[in-house]
């Protein structure tokens, strides 16, 4: 069922720019009619097809599409897609958009999948610019008709446009916008350091009206999601921007994402352990979500620095004390096992599994441990899963209370352990001082936000995870990576299992004096493959 809205009709109507047979205007009118050229009045009704839209097909769905959209008959070109209920609003808000001048050029065909460039005027209020950009589509076959249609994405519309729900709008910039700087003054820009471009706009909804700017007129997307900044695409009259102090470092950030670039779908934070400021954000996604201060994933091994301050702080052993590794270990009739080629040692001290990252070590505890306990450490001591006041928008970690094979899962970072770069590098910090300081991007004292207070660890607890982390940086798995790199270090590796992933996501969080990082690289393997040189990168820079 398609909505009954019309759009405005975008300027002057435009043809659209094709090379190769397919594309005449006979294909375009019949494509749109859902109909088959038979010849004769009479003829039987053509069967549903089935199977891949062949290469004439892609060719003429999608030039109709095209057609209709810079026509601006939103309706028409809704029809021409797999959903047209989703599909309208948004191609209505095109031309709401004071779009002009459409013109659509596609390239070569792939299969099913068409690359195409749209150019346009975007005038307001008496100013006019020229958009340009690329995107691409894909013509699928409709399920019950048969059709070849448009796969509808909102990427289709612009290839920044992520929810379904979202819409493109032209005119006075919701906030005004901002000059953000570093901790020593430095001017931050999208184009300089990219991957903080969804951070300026966060920092900029939060604090454009509080930073002195004016607004502009800009086109912006206005995403649907709650609590997510405009996106600007194009500035029409650029507005005064305001000055914002942020606590990072453009020294720190240029490392992290020229480190981030080498690791698709990686994501690093980097912060202050004396003070909990951040000192750098990074993300390689192809999405261009900000995964470091927003995803929720289980962060492996890495979380065996909090079960193993929960171990020593309920006196279940100590760094030294016992911490059998044995090849496989049973919780509830779930059997766990460490990694492939991994010796057995039944007569390790915490220390050494820690160091060497034995899952069965930790899996041992599990019937000693209570069903609150790993949650309360990471609450209480660590500040996890507490209301966090970065500055930004984050998840603040996860670690709930659990039974079983689930308690055995947690201590080991898998399970219901739900963490981001933020969190580690936060974990990491605390361990490495003993004080819970809430990360923030931005000054506490810019708007009197309250911190998310926790009462950290004992100094004998500090004491032995800085000697275990250590271990692990100079002689464990993460040896090699942090090789070369001086000062007071520590270090944990980890991977953690992700369904429908043909490899592990590769963690890795550690300090170096003062400055704690982690990371975390989607699919890449162990913590040493991807995420362990990305962290080793932002501490020598730090």
């Amino acid at each position: 069922m398609r909505k009954g809205a019309k759009a405005a009709v975008i300027g002057s109507v435009f043809a659209v720019m094709v090379g190769g047979a397919g594309y005449g205007a006979f294909n375009i009118v019949d494509a749109l009619n859902g109909s088959v050229a038979t010849g004769a009045g009479d003829a039987a009704p053509a069967a549903v097809r089935s199977g891949p839209p062949s290469g004439s097909e892609v060719k003429d769905a999608s030039a109709a599409f095209f057609a209709a959209w810079t026509e601006g008959r939103a309706a028409a070109a809704a029809d021409l897609t797999d959903n047209a209920a989703k599909a309208e609003p948004l191609l209505a808000s095109f031309g709401a958009a004071h779009l002009t001048g459409v013109k659509i050029t596609p390239g070569a065909a792939s299969g099913a999948v068409v690359p195409y460039t749209v150019k346009a005027t975007v005038s307001y209020g008496g100013k006019s610019k020229p958009l340009s950009y690329a995107s691409r589509l894909t013509v699928v076959r409709g399920v019950t008709t048969g059709k070849a249609l448009v796969d509808w994405q909102p990427s289709v519309v612009h290839p920044q446009l992520k929810d379904m729900d979202d819409t493109l709008v032209t005119g006075a910039s919701s906030k005004p916008p901002i000059e953000a700087v570093d901790r020593d003054g430095k001017v931050l820009t999208k184009e300089r350091y990219p991957s903080l471009g969804p951070i300026l706009d966060e920092l900029r909804a939060k604090y454009g009206d509080k930073a002195g700017g004016t607004p502009g007129v800009e086109l912006t997307i206005r995403h649907a999601a709650p609590d997510t900044a405009d996106t600007t695409l194009l500035t029409l009259a650029e507005g005064k921007p305001g000055k914002l102090p942020t606590t990072l470092s453009a020294g720190v950030q240029a490392a992290a994402e020229k480190a981030a670039q080498k690791y698709p779908q990686s994501s690093v934070v980097a912060v202050k352990p004396s003070s909990g400021e951040v000192l750098a954000v990074a993300n390689n996604r192809t999405d261009g979500w900000n995964a470091a201060f927003l995803g929720e994933v289980a962060p492996g091994s890495t979380m065996k620095i909090v079960s193993a301050a929960t171990l020593i702080d309920k006196g279940l052993t100590t760094a030294n004390g016992p911490a059998p590794c044995p090849p496989s270990a049973v919780s509830d009739s779930q059997t766990f096992h460490n990694l492939k080629g991994m010796k057995p040692n039944e007569s390790a001290t915490l220390s050494e599994s820690f160091a060497r990252s034995c899952n069965t070590a930790f899996v041992k505890f599990a019937d000693d441990v209570k069903d609150d306990w790993l949650t309360n450490e990471a609450r209480d001591r660590f500040g996890i899963g507490l209301d966090w006041k970065t500055g930004i928008p984050s998840f603040d970690g996860s670690v709930p209370a659990s039974t079983g094979p689930d308690t055995a899962a947690g201590l080991i970072g898998q399970g219901q352990v739900q963490m981001n770069p933020l969190n580690m590098a936060s974990v990491t910090a605390t361990a490495m001082t003993g004080a819970f300081r809430q990360p923030v991007i931005v000054p506490l004292g810019l708007d009197g936000r309250e911190p998310a207070q926790a009462r950290g660890l004992s100094s004998s607890t500090v004491q032995q995870l800085r000697s275990m982390m250590n271990r692990t940086a100079t002689s464990g798995t993460a040896a090699d990576v942090m090789s070369g790199l001086s000062g007071r270090i520590g270090a944990k590796t980890g991977s953690a299992e992700v369904d429908g992933q043909s490899r592990s996501d590769s963690w890795f969080t550690g300090y170096r004096d003062d400055v704690a990082a982690a990371a975390m690289t989607q699919d890449g393997g162990h913590g040493v493959d991807a995420s362990g040189p990305l962290v080793a990168e932002v501490l020598r820079a730090g």
